[in-house]
């Protein structure tokens, strides 16, 4: 029997590892926090992929024990917060701040969980997180095209605008370099197609070390059955190319680029897929995988056409409309870096301003203590009714104790001076 956590888990988490969905972390957890509950395990085991696709699956979350169900409830909710933290920052970063905020009506955009329950792990929770996965599961090979369609525009964009840079000598000399280092890469060993005998006999004798006539189909799938789950998943899959990939790519090489050598895995992954996987579950069975082995393409199959081989992966017209797109793009970035400079220098003259204010600010402060300063040197010391010098209590009360017998009279301290030194 195929081990539970396969068909479940390595169903979506194990092929989802790279494809940065925004609720990988939900998905992952909530298939580990399931898969702990005996019930649940147990109906994995006599699932199929369709029971899974079609949400039969869902129903049996009724089932689960009750602390099972508790974590469940506990990761919505954590999700929910999260999108909800998502939400605020995407109306912040365009200025509506002020709108009310409807949660139910904007968390309706994200498919794979229920908006209206925020509280509770449902069936229907989980029914929406599958189709969700398997939607997206089935475009992620198609986006992973298009990134790479995008980089090869690119690329040529760049090609072309430096070679107009140069004049006409260096532009023939550097057209003759790229030309050379393109030929130079055609020159590699054949490359055996994906899946065929002489492909797995390779492998068989050149990683596994096995004497190539003693190749036996059973016996090389349970040698690369990594993790040993009755499957070979894409992962597994893409690793028995490496071989096939090392005629054509070498990351010392100049001429040679890895993200090519990354697309042409793809494309070899996809071959194999297309013509092993029977039930389409994007996982290769052992029955699957020695029916393979029967057909006639198996021992008769050409030579596998790598991307120089092919036509381009755009279009001209496909080309023109990226470089138009780049263009209208640098446009809004120029605007943008414009606007930036302008308050960048708006700061600038507001903050000289205000330095100047401070400057001006503490000259006034200065000027106001040095005026205080000079109205205490000219102004007259304090004094009695009859023209005597009088002191601060604080020195009459010194006074006192120092020659108690002077307190009579009841007044304050008197130092009586000649009339000619007051």
């Amino acid at each position: 029997l195929v081990q539970p956590s396969c068909l479940f888990f390595f169903f979506f988490v194990s092929l989802f590892g790279d494809t940065g969905l925004y609720y990988d972390r939900y998905l992952r957890e909530v298939i580990e926090v399931l898969e702990t509950d005996p019930h649940f395990r147990e109906k994995l085991q006599t699932a199929n992929t369709e029971d899974i696709k079609n949400g039969r699956l869902s129903k049996e979350l009724d089932l689960v024990g009750h602390h099972v169900r508790t974590r469940l409830d506990e990761l919505k909710r954590q999700e929910v917060s999260r999108l909800r933290m998502l939400l605020k920052a995407k109306l912040d970063s365009t200025n509506m701040q002020s709108v009310q905020m409807d949660h139910v009506s904007l968390l309706k955009q994200f498919e794979h969980l229920d908006p209206h329950n925020q509280n509770t792990f449902e069936a229907k929770d989980l029914e929406l997180l599958i189709a969700a996965a398997t939607k997206d599961l089935e475009n992620y090979d198609a986006e992973r095209h298009e990134e790479f369609k995008r980089y090869e525009m690119l690329k040529e964009h760049e090609r072309r605008e430096y070679l107009k840079s140069l004049d006409q000598e260096k532009r023939e000399r550097e057209e003759r370099r790229i030309e050379e280092l393109r030929e130079k890469h055609r020159q590699h060993p054949k490359v055996n197609a994906p899946g065929s005998v002489d492909q797995l006999r390779e492998v068989w004798e050149e990683t596994d070390g096995l004497d190539p006539q003693e190749f036996n189909p059973k016996t090389f799938f349970k040698l690369h059955d990594t993790n040993g789950d009755g499957v070979l998943d894409e992962q597994e899959l893409e690793a028995l190319f490496t071989k096939e990939l090392e005629k054509v790519y070498d990351p010392k090489n100049e001429e040679d680029d890895m993200m090519e050598m990354e697309e042409e895995r793809l494309r070899m992954r996809e071959h194999v897929m297309k013509n092993v996987d029977l039930n389409r579950d994007r996982l290769v069975s052992l029955d699957e995988f020695l029916r393979s082995t029967e057909k006639k393409e198996f021992n008769n199959a050409k030579e596998w056409e790598t991307l120089d081989d092919k036509k381009p992966v755009y279009t001209e017209a496909e080309l023109q409309r990226f470089e138009v797109e780049l263009r209208d793009k640098e446009v809004e970035l120029s605007r943008r870096a414009e606007t930036l400079r302008q308050e960048q220098e708006l700061l600038r003259e507001r903050g000289k301003a205000l330095e100047a204010q401070k400057r001006e600010y503490q000259q006034a402060v200065l000027e106001m203590s040095r005026q205080k300063e000079q109205q205490a040197e000219h102004r007259p010391p304090p004094s009695g009714p009859n023209g005597e010098l009088q002191f601060p209590q604080e020195i009459q009360k010194l006074a006192q104790d120092d020659h108690p017998g002077e307190r009579e009279g009841g007044g304050g301290v008197h130092m009586n001076l000649p009339q000619n030194t007051i």
